[in-house]
């Protein structure tokens, strides 16, 4: 049953970004996109209110599902934003990064030093990365150094920062509480935050989004769907199993990040970026093993 789980969160995840990719290239801006997905989100979860009572809740998971929903939803306007300028095939890879980033976090915060395999992960995942760029004259000189200054990686490397600290509160909020009442507050929450974030940077965009996004609203109502369903899948996940053993498991959802970006947007240069992608798979399971 976990394992169902697990592919079914992956399934929702990566078709979600297929949606957010998509509305980000039809001129919408991301944070509009982020905006209305959790408009849709709370439409979804209203009704789920009466399936649980809110104020039997304890303050720890209050405490704990506020900071989550704020750090997500900043992650999710950074997860499109980098979706918006790089390919779906190399943002899924990307996602290797959080087992190091996590590990990173571990050493500065807990002082966790990790051992020798902890370290040669490490080097798998930056090996693997280096090959997701083809060799070209403009960046043979230094792929590394190409990909992590483009502007759509930094993107999708501050999104898995804030993603990988709010995942230890959104743990806390699970244990505290259960999978749908986690899961509904973190969408309810995140709306408001939402709102703000846009109404402070992007306030002049809100009518042109507005208008374009009515030729939209079958796929904003796709992408809410699919990001309950992933949500309520890692709430299920996160109940059952501890956090390292669950982001090795969401790692196998980049090899059909790869897949989709070359099915659905023609990017190239498939089987480069598949083989870096398995590289990277066997580097995050040698972190957490480690």
């Amino acid at each position: 049953m976990e394992l169902l789980i697990v592919f079914g969160r992956l399934v929702f995840s990566s078709f979600a970004n297929v949606f957010q990719k998509e509305l980000a290239h039809q001129g919408l801006h991301p944070f509009f996109i982020v905006m209305a997905s959790y408009l849709v989100l709370s439409i979804i979860c209203i009704p789920l209110l009466w399936t649980f009572n809110p104020f039997e809740l304890n303050q720890t998971f209050w405490i704990n599902i506020f900071f989550a929903a704020l750090l997500d939803m900043a992650g999710t306007l950074f997860l499109v934003m980098s979706l918006s300028k790089t390919d779906l095939s190399i943002f899924g890879p990307l996602n290797a990064y959080k087992v190091v980033i996590s590990m990173l976090l571990a050493m500065l915060f807990l002082g966790e030093i990790p051992n020798l395999q902890g370290f040669t992960g490490i080097g798998v995942i930056v090996i693997g990365s280096y090959y997701l760029f083809p060799v070209s004259a403009q960046i043979s000189t230094n792929r590394l150094s190409s990909l992590f200054s483009d502007r759509g990686v930094q993107y999708r490397f501050l999104s898995i920062l804030l993603f990988s600290i709010g995942t230890l509160p959104l743990k806390n909020a699970v244990i505290a509480g259960d999978a749908i009442s986690t899961t509904v507050f973190w969408c309810l929450i995140g709306f408001p935050l939402a709102i703000i974030a846009h109404t402070i940077f992007l306030k002049d965009n809100f009518t042109n989004d507005f208008e374009q996004s009515k030729k939209h609203i079958y796929q904003f109502f796709y992408l809410g769907i699919l990001i309950f369903l992933m949500q309520y899948m890692t709430m299920l996940v996160f109940s059952k199993l501890l956090i390292a053993y669950a982001l090795a498991l969401f790692q196998l959802g980049m090899v059909l990040h790869v897949f989709l970006g070359y099915r659905i947007f023609n990017e190239k240069h498939i089987m480069r970026r598949l083989a870096a992608c398995l590289v990277m798979v066997a580097g995050s399971l040698l972190v957490l093993k480690a």
